[in-house]
């Protein structure tokens, strides 16, 4: 079996070894410091013999590169032969870091998480993901703790350390964050664990690389959060550069808002809530007034009798089905000479709501039905309130056919 000794020393970016069979693009190594992709964190980049490594997997407990061109196409690539690997220095940090970075956060959720259990954790360029199970949702303020906590735990520079240890002795360690689906490079098929340790902050079973000290990892900048499942928080964050552009994006916005709010951005938040209350104040007089305008207009709607009942029929622009139900049941319930109410409202798809009185003898999705069978469209309700729509036809035309019904 051959194991990457990638994991065990991270450090590694340039090595020399004895090629041990070559299938195609695949190649085996007597020894390899190229990780394969495994337990979320994705495979090493890098260069053999001069020849690009598109791909490392881990396949019946050896470690695969899959070249990006035929090896044997003078690139001196064939068993037996010595090679060398470059691993792709940028790549590698980054995976080191973010993967750090992980336990940081999974160490900062034991500080403020219940039940506290591990789901899951991928890396990809811009960010990373950590799957938490917790007895109660994060939230926002959750969130905002967590980037403060494992910050926190960056600026203090926490060594980092790792070693293999029996099943038995890893899976008895205080707090330890074991889940050997998701972490299947911590045992590799054997019968013992590498378990890698942040000093007096967290401790998981984790095959991954790793940087020796927190500080290592710089900025840690929360992105997302999300319920993937029952009793999941998906945690999204990013590290490194990606997080400082984040910081810096977000910093220009809360200042681009607070100069637009003509505050400062300590005070924003308060002057948000206090320009959502007037909104909403302003909203709710403006539909009030938009109603008491509707009425208005409807109340001047002409009278005519259908089936024994008196209608007020007429038509109106600039309105939604939905804008007029209210209006037209305050108006039938006041003084009004109708006992029902059909309004046309006009646009390139016409429409018609009716309204009655619950004691008049007239029926208010009897007259939409009418109106849609005579017209086209579809719509329906009940006999005090119906309304319909996608009438074929002008809206003058409509109330003129239900003024003479």
């Amino acid at each position: 079996m051959t194991a990457s000794r990638a994991p065990a020393e991270p450090a590694v970016r340039e090595f020399e070894t004895t090629v041990d069979r070559v299938d195609g693009r695949e190649v085996v190594l007597e020894e390899t410091y190229f990780y394969p992709e495994s337990g979320g964190q994705p495979a090493d980049r890098g260069s053999l013999a001069g020849v690009a490594v598109a791909d490392v997997t881990e396949r019946d407990g050896e470690v695969v590169h899959v070249l990006a061109d035929d090896p044997t196409a003078g690139a001196g690539v064939e068993p037996g032969a010595t090679v060398a690997g470059v691993v792709d220095d940028a790549f590698r940090t980054y995976c080191a870091r973010a993967h750090t970075a992980s336990h940081v956060l999974y160490g900062a959720a034991r500080r403020i998480c219940d039940d506290l259990g591990y789901a899951g954790f991928d890396i990809s360029s811009e960010k990373v993901r950590v799957d938490l199970t917790t007895a109660d949702p994060l939230d926002d303020a959750d969130l905002v703790e967590l980037e403060r906590l494992s910050n926190r735990a960056v600026w203090d520079s926490r060594p980092v350390s790792w070693e293999v240890l029996p099943e038995a002795e890893a899976r008895a360690l205080d707090g330890i964050a074991f889940n050997a689906k998701t972490e299947e490079g911590a045992m590799s098929g054997s019968a013992t664990v590498r378990v890698v340790t942040i000093d007096d902050w967290d401790v998981a079973a984790c095959g991954g690389t790793h940087v020796e000290n927190t500080a290592e990892i710089g900025p840690i900048r929360a992105v997302d959060r999300s319920n993937p499942g029952e009793g999941v928080t998906r945690v999204e964050f990013a590290v490194g550069p990606t997080a400082i552009d984040r910081a810096a994006d977000a910093h220009a916005a809360a200042l681009e808002a607070a100069s637009a709010a003509d505050t400062n951005v300590d005070d924003l938040p308060d002057e948000v809530r206090r320009l959502r209350d007037e909104t909403d104040r302003l909203d709710a007089a403006l539909r009030d007034a938009r109603s008491d305008l509707l009425r208005a207009r409807l109340g001047e709607f002409p009278t005519t009798e259908i089936d024994g009942a008196t209608w007020a029929v007429g038509v109106v622009s600039d309105a939604d089905p939905n804008d007029l139900r209210e209006p037209a049941e305050a108006l039938l319930a006041a003084d009004s000479p109708a006992d029902a109410l059909a309004a046309v409202g006009t646009g390139s798809a016409p429409f018609v709501v009716a309204a009655a009185t619950p004691d008049a003898d007239a029926d208010a999705g009897g007259i939409v039905d009418a109106a849609t069978a005579e017209f086209g469209g579809g719509g329906g309700g009940g006999p005090t309130f119906a309304q319909g729509g996608g009438l074929d036809a002008d809206a003058d035309e409509v109330a003129a056919w239900l003024r003479d019904r």
